[in-house]
């Protein structure tokens, strides 16, 4: 299977990359290396995917128009994985335009491209936990309204899947969106709070604690998301609307003072903690309701957040010699 991948330095996408090499699979990989954090991560990153004849990197912006036929040479794709996005909750309250080019005309760009794949059997994007906003029925459950977004960032995510709805209702074009949880672990996004928890702490220097610490988190491991993206590629929807979406969580919301406690104890060091207010486009609880993805997909997270959250800082340390 040919597979074309957005967003191939990305987090999800560098470990997604090497998960489909490692099956077997003939992988394209796209990726515009932004600066919205260091971009020597993202290099990094394509060292960690490997090099192998089966894996092509196309440096390349894919909302610019036709840059992704240009990068495809007119191979026949098979299945596309939409990882390629603006992210950050907060980023989007100081550069908004940045979110509608990214998410709203990136994800246009590929529907349109999908459909010109006459050979495609499906498409998998990411769609984010965002967009339940400031639902309080917990866990969150696919079939809960998310019509009341608190960022832009959820406003744009949730644009994509009805976008999407309708692109398969229109050209019947099988899509599956994911609603990623919090995603944590080795080659992670340094604007995370694990990440920049674990940099401050070993600098010495404070943590910002929002809500008061008041809030919790449903953290899900790389490995765990990973499996759950190639479960929903193995298996397209079918259907007059051939589209549907699931979480991805790992259906545990962990308090946000006891995963501090937690990462002082894995580090070694007490942190200097900061209470601030709750952030403008934050929510206190996220929580996942994996019903669906478990009874279609047979999806189950195994690595809990004391087994995962050691790996990264092992990483961390590995990576920057901390």
């Amino acid at each position: 299977m040919r597979v074309l991948l957005t967003g191939a330095a990305g987090f999800i996408g560098a470990h997604v990359a090497r998960a489909l090499l490692a099956r077997g699979e003939m992988v394209i990989g796209l990726d515009s290396l932004n600066d919205y954090y260091d971009p020597t991560l993202k290099t990094a990153r394509l060292g960690f995917i490997g090099e192998t004849p089966r894996f092509r990197f196309v440096k390349t912006d894919i909302a610019e128009e036709g840059a992704l036929a240009s990068a495809v040479r007119a191979e026949p794709i098979d299945a596309i994985i939409h990882l390629a996005a603006q992210a950050g909750v907060r980023y989007s309250l100081e550069n908004p335009m940045a979110y509608a080019k990214a998410n709203l005309t990136g994800h246009l760009a590929v529907l349109e491209f999908a459909r010109t794949q006459k050979d495609l059997t499906h498409l998998v994007y990411a769609s984010s936990s965002s967009v339940y906003g400031g639902n309080t029925k917990l866990p969150f459950s696919e079939t809960d309204p998310v019509d009341h977004p608190v960022s832009l960032y959820a406003a744009t995510k949730k644009a994509d899947e009805l976008m999407s709805h309708a692109y398969a209702h229109l050209f019947g074009i099988k899509q599956t969106g994911l609603r990623f949880f919090t995603v944590y672990g080795p080659w992670g996004r340094p604007d995370m709070a694990y990440w920049s928890f674990t940099e401050s702490i070993l600098r010495g220097k404070p943590i910002r604690v929002f809500n008061h610490g008041d809030m919790k988190r449903d953290f899900t491991y790389i490995d765990d998301v990973v499996a759950g993206v190639l479960a929903a590629l193995d298996r397209p929807p079918s259907g007059q609307t051939p589209h549907r979406i699931y979480n991805i969580g790992n259906n545990k919301p962990e308090p946000l003072m006891g995963f501090i406690d937690l990462l002082e104890n894995v580090l070694g060091r007490k942190a200097d903690r900061k209470l601030e207010p709750m952030q403008p486009g934050d929510v206190k609880e996220t929580y996942a309701d994996l019903t669906a993805i478990t009874r279609d997909l047979g999806f189950r997270p195994t690595t809990p957040l004391a087994i995962g959250l050691p790996r990264f800082v092992a990483w961390y340390r590995d990576y920057y010699k901390a």
